[in-house]
């Protein structure tokens, strides 16, 4: 009787074009918080509106002295075994894409080529200018924010300094949406891991593969509303399950 490691493997064998979708779940075994969960970043922490974080300059102080008193798992994580399996199937050729869900830089981390990479909600590691997009490292808010007890606004054009990611409010960016679009329509298995596949719009990709006539494989702890589309699902550690698939 074949284990759901060797239906796995079955899978990606006969797969040309294989997708990867990560949500919190691959980076919680890296000690990283998810937002949703019993022990989410939510249930101690009230997102700020996008809005908000423009119109008020209290509420962008607010913003950011909240970002560093709770971002040192986010900071001080390496990428799991989840993370490097992913990456070996980015090298072996059979996954031209990651997409994700995560902030936390994890993939460019276990050596994925940022190119491979689509974030659709952006980058939590460093931060931009709403204005004219200088990158701006995290090192030099922190120490401005130590030194003033404030971020000022950017050096080069005073425009609002924020971390680089989608908040609540925010306009889901439109160039990593197209290429996550185009990378599902030219899958033919598509790989959810540690995604509740609730939030939208990132969370239609796998339906989307799916309609379009891809294999699908869910690996979440938790069931998900795709479960009954799945051709594969596994309710375990992605770490655990991938390393037994990849090796």
């Amino acid at each position: 009787m074949l284990t759901d490691v060797d239906r796995f493997r079955h899978l990606l064998q006969d797969c040309h074009r294989a997708v990867v979708f990560t949500g919190a779940g691959i980076s919680t075994e890296s000690g990283i918080p998810d937002f949703r969960g019993p022990q989410g970043l939510w249930k101690h922490v009230k997102p700020i509106q996008f809005q908000d974080f423009i119109a008020s300059e209290s509420v962008r102080q607010h913003y950011w002295k909240q970002w560093f008193e709770h971002s040192a798992a986010l900071l001080s994580a390496k990428p799991n075994a989840g993370h490097l399996a992913v990456a070996k199937l980015v090298q072996s050729g059979k996954v031209s894409a990651v997409i994700t869900q995560n902030v936390d830089n994890l993939h460019q981390e276990s050596g994925i080529s940022a190119d491979k990479i689509i974030e659709l909600h952006g980058n939590s590691t460093y931060a931009k200018c709403l204005s004219c997009k200088r990158r701006i490292e995290m090192a030099e808010i922190e120490s401005e924010l130590q030194t003033f007890g404030e971020v000022k606004p950017c050096g080069d054009c005073g425009g609002i300094v924020k971390t680089a990611t989608i908040s609540f409010g925010q306009q889901m960016p439109d160039l990593p949406m197209r290429r996550a679009a185009e990378e599902v329509q030219a899958c033919d298995l598509f790989i959810v891991l540690g995604s509740s596949l609730t939030v939208y719009p990132a969370a239609a990709f796998p339906q989307a593969a799916a309609d379009s006539g891809a294999r699908l494989i869910i690996i979440n702890k938790e069931p998900t509303d795709l479960d009954r589309v799945a051709d594969l699902v596994i309710h375990a550690g992605i770490g655990e399950i991938l390393g037994a698939v990849v090796g």
